[in-house]
């Protein structure tokens, strides 16, 4: 079977769904990775992949998105894929289309709201009237909480049969393990992980920074992970420079290798709007570490109050930086136990395999749906 995968980067396609891919290749299935050509690209031909370089455009332009729905509608006709996977809010709703016009049975993953929810305007309201009238095709539309899953029913974009939650994209529990010994930092070390994007809750974790330091100089707070400033809600690396001038945050980069990194942090923080299954919060989690994240769909399915982290309010810095408080003052029993209950958790519930075992699942459901409506095909 040749399985074809859509997503607005090669880099999400290598990070996120890579042992998806490999499950799919050890089963002796045809894997076809298309997205926007990238550094992650040829990383993804070399552990199986056929690569197909489609580009996929940030922009709002109505032209530009009629374009992309040709060009998905012409690569898939040519690849003659079997299913097709689709991961984002462009290939969601274009690649949907596209496969309908090409007869090629679809599975969407709704992995995130992302601004289309947050701010109400006009862009929000045309995505959400294209979701509604792309997903009446696709033949299973995945979900990574409960939360989304009930908005969709609520504005009638999908119907409740297609639909499932899945924990996000899983983790690799071999991957991200703990530490062997419990070790608290001298001075105390704080991590955010996340793109730099204002709904990520970028600002208030800044705000918070300098409140925590206030009473607790010596505190280390550090952020990880990509300049965003080409998104709509990016942080330019002008602001950042900023914040950094001011000391009290220190920017790490980015890198894919998050592992050693969050491994020397004491607790893991993520202020963000709103999330899918938030990966970083997951990663974090099988390492064992405490969290901090805000009390919104996908956060608060990782983050159990009191249990294995703290929530918060979300676009309140005072009471992130309160939480931040309670928590460096905990004993290091008190960490470890919650460390100890993040990665009891993701045993449980996030471990990738079932995520996997779900797709392959659906793959054989839509498939086989599709072969009953069409057997002279």
């Amino acid at each position: 079977m040749r399985i074809a995968l859509v997503i607005n980067t090669s880099w999400n396609i290598y990070n996120f769904r890579l042992r998806l891919i490999e499950a799919l290749l050890a089963q002796g299935h045809e894997v076809v990775a298309v997205a926007p050509y990238d550094n992650y690209s040829q990383k993804l031909e070399l552990a199986g992949c056929q690569f197909v370089p489609v580009p996929i455009s940030q922009s709002t332009n109505p032209v530009t998105d009629l374009k992309l729905l040709w060009r998905l509608y012409r690569t898939y006709r040519r690849l003659k894929p079997d299913v097709l996977l689709h991961y984002t809010i462009k290939p969601n709703i274009y690649g949907t289309i596209a496969a309908k016009l090409a007869g090629i049975p679809a599975i969407n993953n709704v992995s995130g709201l992302g601004t289309v929810f947050i701010v109400k305007d006009f862009v929000a309201a045309v995505a959400q009237a294209l979701y509604r009238f792309a997903f009446r095709f696709p033949g299973k539309v995945f979900f990574q909480n409960a939360d989304d899953q009930k908005l969709f029913l609520e504005k009638e974009l999908v119907r409740q049969e297609i639909t499932e939650v899945l924990p996000g994209s899983g983790i690799d529990l071999e991957a991200f393990v703990p530490a062997a010994t419990y070790q608290r930092n001298q001075p105390f070390v704080f991590l955010m992980v996340a793109r730099l994007m204002f709904e990520k809750g970028i600002a208030e974790y800044v705000e918070a920074a300098r409140l925590v330091k206030a009473r607790f100089p010596e505190v280390r707070c550090q952020v990880l992970g990509a300049i965003a400033d080409s998104n709509r809600s990016g942080i330019s690396p002008e602001l950042l420079a900023e914040w950094r001038q001011a000391g009290d945050i220190e920017y790490l980069g980015f890198t894919d290798d998050v592992a050693p990194i969050v491994a020397q942090a004491d607790c893991v923080v993520l202020p963000s709007y709103r999330e899918g299954t938030p990966r970083t919060l997951l990663e974090a989690a099988a390492m064992a570490k405490p969290l901090i994240a805000t009390d919104v769909p996908g956060c608060r399915e990782v983050v159990k109050d009191n249990e294995n982290g703290l929530l918060c309010q979300v676009r309140s810095a005072t009471d992130l930086a309160a939480k931040m408080l309670q928590l460096l003052q905990l004993s290091n029993e008190q960490l470890q136990q919650m460390g100890q209950a993040s990665r009891k958790l993701a045993e449980t519930k996030f471990n990738d395999r079932f995520v996997i075992d779900r797709y392959l699942a659906a793959i054989a459901e839509v498939t086989k749906t599709a072969a009953n409506r069409n057997p002279n095909v």
